[in-house]
């Protein structure tokens, strides 16, 4: 197996008030316990990081963000900054979200921005890539996704991208219960490391992890994580519930 620690995030998206946040992640704390062998990040809505920040304190889970504006300060109404991430201990925050490509427009070169201001902030960027189901059927997945790889990158430095997070996320299996076989999924993600290879080098693009996130389940995962450029996934539905988001993270671990 490779050698890069897995990672398994959740993403909450619009779900769970400040209380709500809190009690899950008290539930998901008690049961990983003090396991080390995957990265576990939650990503909770704005309104709960502040709650959910004291109550990981300690733990092994790491807090995530869902977006942020790429200014740290300014006249940008209804909008969070890096800063006020920072504040809160926030170390990852999730970028071009296909939800955010499609419900509020966010371009590659808005999203590029985001990244770079995310590097610059000390926040770990979860860069979201991955095709609509008309691109995958007209045969263009790895156009589209290359595309979204170099603007969403571009202006990163070598040193700094190894921190980064890839996440392909294929549109047509979010919230869908559809997912891409695991030949599908490791095909896209060995293409997404052979471009990150010729961005940055091998041995960069060798530490950066390439996250899977498109309806995976526990019943899904060993396969998905068992593929030799699937580093873990970024978990929507199946992160709102304790058990189902602790079996993934044992799925995880279980292929490390």
């Amino acid at each position: 197996m490779n050698h890069r620690k897995k990672m398994i995030a959740g993403n909450w998206k619009m779900n769970k008030t400040s209380a709500d946040a809190v009690a899950l992640v008290r539930e998901i704390a008690l049961q990983v316990g003090t396991r080390s062998d995957v990265d576990i990040v939650v990503c909770p809505p704005f309104t709960a990081l502040e709650g959910v920040g004291p109550a990981i304190d300690g733990t092994v889970l790491k807090l995530g963000a869902q977006n942020m504006h790429p200014e740290s300060a300014g006249a940008f109404t209804g909008e969070v900054s890096p800063p006020m991430l920072r504040s809160l201990f926030v170390t990852h925050v999730i970028l071009g979200h296909s939800e955010r490509r499609q419900y509020f427009n966010e371009k590659d070169e808005f999203i590029n921005l985001k990244v770079l201001s995310a590097l610059k902030n000390q926040l770990k960027p979860i860069l979201c890539v991955g095709e609509l189901l008309a691109e995958r059927e007209s045969g263009s997945t790895l156009k589209v996704v290359q595309t979204q790889v170099e603007r969403g990158l571009e202006g990163v430095s070598r040193e700094l991208a190894a921190g980064l997070v890839v996440a392909y996320e294929p549109v047509w299996a979010i919230g869908t219960g559809k997912v891409a076989t695991s030949e599908q999924a490791q095909e896209v993600h060995a293409f997404i490391r052979s471009l990150l290879t010729k961005l940055f080098t091998e041995p960069v693009a060798q530490r950066v992890r390439i996250l899977y996130g498109g309806s995976m389940k526990p019943a899904n995962a060993p396969e998905l994580l068992g593929q030799a450029d699937i580093d873990g996934g970024l978990i929507g539905g199946a992160s709102l519930e304790a058990r189902s988001f602790v079996d993934l993270i044992k799925a995880a671990a279980a292929t490390t």
